[in-house]
C-alpha cells in the first residue's frame, strides 16, 4: 500500500509537470529470450537454427552487434534492466546463493546475495503506468516471492510470473501458480505467445507496455516432437547441432512472429517500438556461441554479449547497424526519453540510446560487471569458463571502448583483451601493455570506490588445495562429467 500512495503522487506530480502530448507516446514491446547465445539466430550466421521472424524483426530496425547483457545470468541481468541500477544497488549479483560449488574449491568467502528486487526500486513498467500505459506481463520474472511479484511492481496485468527461475517444464499442465493449465500437452512458448498476442488486441486503442520474458530457451531444453524430428534430419554443425534445443528456438521465433504480425494487422508499426534481447549468453555445453569465449554464468564474450535489436517504424531506419557497445542497462534512460518523463531525480546508471538511433555514436561511456560471487561449471568440460570446476570465480569486469579488463578477487588475477581484434578473449594482453591495463584498472577501482562495490577478500578456512588437484586430475583423466557435486 505504501508504494502504491508514493507512485500515485509521483504520477500526479509528473501530469502537472509534462506538456507533452502523451498520445504520441509509442506502445512499447519488449521482448526477452532467456537463455539465448549471440549465435543462436540465423540473422547472426547460424546456419542451423531457423529465425526467419527475428530476422525480419532485425531488418525492420537497427541490429546491435556489442549488445550485452548486465550480467551473465538470469536475476541480475532483469533486475538491472528493470530498475536502470547496477548490481551495487540492488545487491543481486546472481541467482539464489553466493557461495555455490563444494566449499572446499572457494578460495574467499563471496559476498552474500540479495534475491528479492526490493520495492523501493522505481521500474520500467512503474514509469509506463505513471504515463498512462496499461502495463502487461507475459512470462518469467524471478525477482522475488509473492509481495514482490510483477503485480507489486507496476503491472496491471500478470500471466506466469513467480518467483522460480524455471518453467519447471513446456508441456500442460503446467506447475506455475501464477497461469493456469491450459490443454493437456499446450506447449508454453505457444501459451505466452497467445497471452502476448490476446493482450495487445485488447488494449490496441491504449498506450501498452508488453513485457514478454519468455520462459524458453531455458533448460529443461523440451521441444515439440515434430520439430525436434525436423531438426534431427537436418542435421547441424560442431557448435549448433542440438535439435530438441533448435525446435524451442523455432518455437519462440514462431511467437515472436505472431506479436510482429499482431502489431502490423493493427496498423500499429509506425505507434510501437519493440525491443528484442536476451538476459544473458547461452549455455555452452548446449549451444556453442563460437567464436566467443564461455558461455552463461561467465562474464567472458559468450556469457555476456547477446543478440539485440531495437524496431519502431519510420522512426529507426531500416537494415541499420550498430558497433557500439551497450546493454540492457541503457533500456530505462532510453525509454524514458522517448516518453518524456519528467522525473529529474530518478536515478539511472545506462545512458540514453536515442542518438545512436539518429547516427552519432555515445562518446566517454564505459560498461561494468560486478560478480563478487561464484558460479560451479554446468559441464567441467564444455564451459571454457574461469577454470574446469567454476563458470565464473568472484571478480570485475570493465568494458571500454575495443578493451576489456578482468579482475578476479582469489588471486589478484588481471586480464586484459582487445575483443574488436580478438573476440575470442585468447590473447592476454595485460603484460605487455602494462599503461591500457592500468588505464582500466584505475577506472574500475574508481567506479567500484563511487559505487561502494563489496570485495570479498576473506580466506575461506575450509578450502583444500589438495582436493581442488584431485578434482582438477579426475577432470582432466576424464573421470568426472558434466557437473560436480557437492
Amino acid at each position: 500500500m505504501r508504494k502504491i500512495l508514493i507512485l500515485l503522487f509521483i504520477s500526479l506530480f509528473i501530469s502537472c509537470q509534462t506538456i507533452e502530448n502523451k498520445n504520441e507516446n509509442p506502445n512499447i514491446v519488449l521482448i526477452v529470450v532467456d537463455d539465448l547465445g549471440w549465435t543462436d539466430v540465423s540473422y547472426m550466421g547460424s546456419k542451423y537454427y531457423e529465425t526467419p521472424n527475428i530476422d525480419k524483426l532485425s531488418r525492420s530496425g537497427m541490429t546491435f552487434y556489442n549488445g550485452y547483457a548486465s550480467a551473465a545470468n538470469c536475476a541480475p541481468s532483469r533486475a538491472t534492466m528493470l530498475s536502470g541500477r547496477y548490481h551495487t544497488s540492488h545487491g543481486i549479483y546472481t541467482v539464489g546463493n553466493s557461495d555455490r560449488g563444494n566449499k572446499k574449491t572457494r578460495k574467499i568467502i563471496p559476498t552474500k546475495n540479495n534475491t528479492i528486487l526490493d520495492l523501493k526500486y522505481f521500474l520500467i513498467p512503474e514509469m509506463l503506468k505513471n504515463e498512462g500505459y496499461v502495463t502487461g506481463h507475459f512470462g518469467k520474472w524471478h525477482l522475488g516471492p509473492e509481495g514482490f511479484f510483477p503485480e507489486d511492481n507496476g503491472f496491471d496485468i500478470n500471466v506466469g510470473g513467480n518467483k522460480s527461475g524455471g518453467s519447471g517444464g513446456y508441456f500442460s499442465p503446467y506447475v506455475n501458480p501464477n497461469l493456469d493449465d491450459g490443454p493437456k500437452g499446450e506447449y508454453l512458448t505457444d501459451r505466452i505467445g497467445n497471452e502476448a498476442v490476446n493482450f495487445i488486441n485488447k488494449y490496441q486503442n491504449e498506450k501498452f507496455f508488453a513485457y514478454v520474458p519468455f520462459y524458453s530457451v531455458h533448460t529443461p531444453i523440451q521441444s515439440k516432437k515434430e520439430y525436434q524430428e525436423k531438426y534431427l534430419n537436418k542435421g547441424g554443425d560442431e557448435n549448433h547441432n542440438r535439435a530438441d534445443y533448435a525446435g524451442m528456438i523455432e518455437s519462440l521465433d514462431e511467437n515472436i512472429g505472431r506479436i510482429l504480425n499482431k502489431i502490423e494487422e493493427l496498423n500499429l508499426s509506425e505507434n510501437t517500438l519493440i525491443i528484442f534481447t536476451s538476459d544473458n549468453g547461452g549455455i555452452r555445453a548446449i549451444s556453442n556461441q563460437f567464436p566467443l569465449k564461455a558461455g552463461k554464468g561467465s562474464y567472458y564474450e559468450g556469457g555476456i554479449k547477446v543478440p539485440l535489436i531495437f524496431s519502431w517504424k519510420g522512426k529507426i531506419k531500416e537494415e541499420s547497424e550498430s558497433y557500439e557497445r551497450v546493454s540492457n542497462i541503457d533500456f530505462f534512460p532510453t525509454i524514458k526519453k522517448i516518453i518524456g518523463h519528467k522525473n529529474k531525480t530518478l536515478q539511472l546508471d545506462g545512458v540514453d540510446l536515442n542518438p545512436i538511433f539518429k547516427g552519432r555514436s555515445i562518446k566517454g561511456r564505459s560498461l561494468f560487471f560486478h560478480f563478487p560471487i561464484y558460479l560451479q561449471a554446468y559441464n567441467v568440460h564444455l564451459d571454457n569458463g574461469s577454470d574446469p570446476i567454476f563458470r565464473t570465480r568472484p571478480g570485475s569486469v570493465i568494458i571500454k571502448d575495443d578493451w576489456k579488463l578482468h579482475h578476479y578477487f582469489e588471486n589478484d588475477r588481471i586480464e586484459l583483451y582487445n575483443i574488436k581484434e580478438d573476440i575470442s578473449e585468447s590473447n592476454d594482453l595485460s603484460i605487455i601493455n602494462p599503461k591500457k591495463t592500468k588505464e582500466l584498472f584505475d577506472d574500475l577501482n574508481e567506479w567500484r570506490k563511487t559505487n561502494n562495490a563489496p570485495m570479498p577478500l576473506e580466506k575461506n578456512p575450509d578450502y583444500n588445495q589438495r582436493f581442488v588437484d584431485s578434482i582438477n586430475f579426475l577432470i582432466i583423466n576424464k573421470k568426472i562429467a558434466g557437473r560436480i557435486n557437492n
